[in-house]
């Protein structure tokens, strides 16, 4: 794979997971309206994705030794990847209750997350192991801090 559309799949998937991940827990957390997280989500996966690949296509700029070819193929690959990941969790919230829903969006998540993290580790000769434990770790954090910050944000009931 080039290493410019490996660049956009690994930034854009995680990106993408721990995002999406983060705004679901968090809103479902203080709304528990599943039209509040389908309408995050479909935000996340536009605005946020454009974003980061607009970020993307910057560093890899800032690197000053890239081909525009190679900037391009970060850029469109980073947008192609979160959008697409992000995406996919609107399936669950569509077909099941939203609690349930947003357990399967987490294994769903780390699920994605423990594989990238093993090619990652595969690729780096590494002991996948310790790879994937510390991309869980950082990932079940966002999960823990944003579903209190959604239960902390839901005590405010006079919010007009």
């Amino acid at each position: 794979m080039k290493l410019s559309i490996k660049k956009g799949l690994s930034f854009g998937l995680t990106s993408g997971i721990i995002t999406t991940l983060g705004l679901i827990v968090g809103l479902d957390a203080s709304t528990n309206s599943a039209l509040a997280v389908i309408g995050g989500i479909l935000v996340i996966a536009i605005a946020d994705a454009l974003s980061d690949a607009l970020g993307m296509h910057i560093s890899e700029e800032s690197e000053n030794h890239h081909k525009t070819r190679e900037i391009w193929e970060s850029t469109v690959s980073t947008f192609f990847f979160k959008f697409i990941f992000a995406l996919t969790f609107i399936i669950p919230v569509l077909l099941f209750p939203l609690t349930f829903a947003v357990l399967i969006s987490i294994v769903w998540g780390l699920s994605l997350i423990v594989i990238i993290s093993c090619y990652i580790a595969k690729s780096d000769k590494k002991k996948p192991y310790r790879v994937v434990m510390e991309h869980l770790l950082i990932a079940i954090f966002v999960i823990l801090v944003t579903f209190f910050i959604g239960k902390w944000v839901s005590t405010f009931t006079n919010f007009s």
